[in-house]
């Protein structure tokens, strides 16, 4: 209640949440029990765990998914920010791969710069790998809320 009208006021707003994007995965069938179908926006994919692990392995585990998320994310953007200071940068390579000593993980990105660029341009890029919406979402820790979807 405020002291000032007497009146309950609503609790303070907080920042408004809007939906980026979002996917869609299905699966389990018994003849490849880990394979799932995921439609991310307008694209088919599939995800699978190795034969190692019990899979079919016909598509990418999903570790495999996440770090090509973040490569994805860290080649458009630094594509777009070359282009925008239109700077010589002719493609990108991004080498990644996920470690776990078994109760921490990490990555490790290796990116590969073409073109005419200098110095400069060179460290900023690699500067601008370090501020990539998923590099930040991921350094940040994503909280995910979860809960049933009945059919």
């Amino acid at each position: 209640m405020s002291e000032q009208t007497g009146r309950t006021e609503p609790p303070a707003a907080g920042p408004e949440f809007r939906r980026v994007t979002s996917a869609v995965v299905t699966g389990s069938a018994a003849d490849a029990p880990f394979r799932v179908d995921v439609r991310a926006g307008t694209h088919p994919l599939t995800s699978d765990e190795p034969v190692r692990r019990g899979g079919s392995d016909s598509g990418p585990e999903p570790f495999a998914l996440l770090l090509a998320s973040l490569g994805s994310c860290t080649a458009i953007t630094l594509r777009m920010y070359a282009e925008r200071k239109k700077w010589p940068l002719e493609g990108v390579r991004v080498r990644l791969g996920y470690e776990t000593d078994g109760s921490r993980g990490r990555i490790s990105r290796r990116v590969a710069l073409t073109g005419g660029l200098d110095g400069d341009q060179r460290a900023r890029l690699l500067d601008i790998c370090e501020r990539t919406p998923v590099t930040l979402a991921l350094r940040a820790g994503v909280a995910i809320d979860t809960t049933e979807d009945r059919a």
